[in-house]
């Protein structure tokens, strides 16, 4: 268990940058040299089409994290949706892995980045040592609390945000006029395959409804940051894509797509400008690692006080975390290792869309408890399962083996789930909705909330 639950620590600029740490993380380091060799010179467009689809999903979420304030975020919304069944279960141990494979992703991309500073050639066992560190250091700074959880995010986001502002705002100044013209962007298909692609680099934002219980208002604090930090990470996404592509050209991109913001910051800083991006690029992995790394032990402690995993992982360590999180921070640093992360990553990514779109499937069957609006839910759904179908197409052409490996990923985790409730017989309780949880979120809710006797 996460400590502090009881403190309600985590305030409304906590509570924004576990979200901003989430996105802004390892994605935007490595995934714009795919996503441009996908969408061109259409990726800020992109960017704004998968922003679109995480709003609409911000706001089920924000709707569900409101009534039913828990630190599994998404696992008690499955719960509620669909009951303590098999299914539930299932895909509450996907979004385990799905931390997982995130958390693997981000810990290489840290190593990777950090590994240049010892070597212009780094080998791949400095890579795993630095990254493996990374891990270490992170779950201890979880054992301290959620409040210092909180405190460090807060001021990693603060100086990752503004060295790739400053990166932004300086590549704009130098870049080429006609880095928007539409006479230079791709056909529409192509920049909507781009923002299947880019979605991943949202995913994060569901990391800030596993702290609803240790908010001190979720019930204001919650909606305000999940709404804050997916707006403010668009516009950071749009200006930095902008960025590179005024000073880089597209072959350039690709040719560059593991490093590109550092490769687009050469032209007008140097090589000054090159470690800049470097350090931005660690204290962002830094940050998705701290916040995805407590969301993730979170998820392990209520699927464990649930009964999806055995006991144990629920058992605390020196009266302050949970053995969960030491194996969730084991597993990590087992994919850091062992496995090549291109796939992993794609893996994870689809993992997310499939929780994600569950989620808005389970709330369509909980409207008259959140009091959300039925056509909101409904797109939300279908702009997930859009978006999970482009990411299976891309799969199936680029990358097969990633495709069959997370289908088997998928069925592991259900045959996984009967065969454990077979044996043990364990069932999910299911919290209460919160007091007048929807009240004041939109005025189409209100009368549900007076039927429901309010605040």
């Amino acid at each position: 268990m996460t400590p502090q639950r009881n403190g309600k620590s985590i305030g409304l600029f906590e509570a924004i940058s576990i979200g901003v740490g989430g996105m802004i993380g390892a994605g935007i380091f490595s995934i714009l040299g795919v996503a441009g060799q996908t969408a061109g010179s259409g990726v800020w467009i992109s960017f704004i089409i998968a922003g679109i689809i995480a709003l609409l999903c911000t706001y089920s979420f924000a709707r569900l994290g409101v009534t039913y304030p828990s630190a599994g975020g998404p696992v008690e919304f499955l719960v509620q949706g669909f009951g303590g069944g098999v299914l539930s279960g299932g895909l509450n141990l996907l979004l385990w892995v799905g931390y997982i494979l995130a958390l693997a992703l981000y810990a290489r991309a840290f190593g990777s980045y950090a590994a240049t500073f010892f070597s212009s050639a780094p080998s791949p066992a400095l890579v795993r040592v630095l990254g493996t560190g990374i891990i270490v250091f992170f779950t201890g700074v979880n054992f301290i609390g959620a409040k210092a959880v909180g405190r460090a995010e807060l001021l990693i986001v603060v100086i990752k945000v503004s060295i790739l502002l400053v990166f932004a705002a300086s590549g704009l100044f130098f870049a080429s006029r006609n880095v928007v013209a539409p006479s230079t962007w791709p056909s529409l298909p192509t920049i909507i395959l781009g923002a299947g692609v880019v979605f991943l680099a949202y995913e994060g934002f569901g990391l800030i409804t596993n702290a609803a219980e240790d908010m001190r208002s979720p019930a204001k604090t919650l909606p305000r940051a999940l709404y804050i930090s997916v707006t403010f990470t668009i516009l950071v996404y749009v200006v930095v894509s902008l960025a590179v592509l005024g000073n880089l050209s597209v072959p350039a991109i690709v040719e560059a797509k593991d490093y590109a913001l550092a490769a687009a910051a050469k032209p007008f800083l140097g090589s000054f400008g090159f470690r800049l991006i470097t350090i931005a690029a660690l204290f962002s992995t830094s940050s998705a690692i701290n916040a995805t790394l407590y969301g993730g032990a979170n998820v392990c402690y209520t699927i464990a006080r649930d009964g999806e995993l055995p006991r144990f992982f629920e058992r605390k360590i020196w009266g302050r975390g949970s053995e969960g999180l030491l194996i969730t921070a084991g597993l990590v640093i087992l994919f850091t290792n062992g496995f090549g992360l291109d796939g992993i990553a794609m893996m994870g990514s689809a993992s997310f869309l499939i929780i994600y779109g569950a989620v808005n499937l389970a709330h369509l069957r909980l409207l008259d408890k959140t009091g959300a609006r039925a056509s909101i839910i409904w797109a939300s759904t279908i702009g997930c399962i859009a978006f999970l179908g482009i990411l299976v197409r891309h799969l199936i052409t680029a990358n097969p083996a990633a495709l069959w490996t997370l289908a088997s990923i998928l069925a592991f985790c259900l045959v996984a789930e009967w065969v454990y409730r077979r044996f043990t017989r364990r069932t999910i309780a299911a919290r209460q909705p919160a007091a007048g949880a929807g009240a004041g979120l939109d005025e189409g809710s209100q009368v549900r909330d007076s039927e429901r006797g309010g605040e």
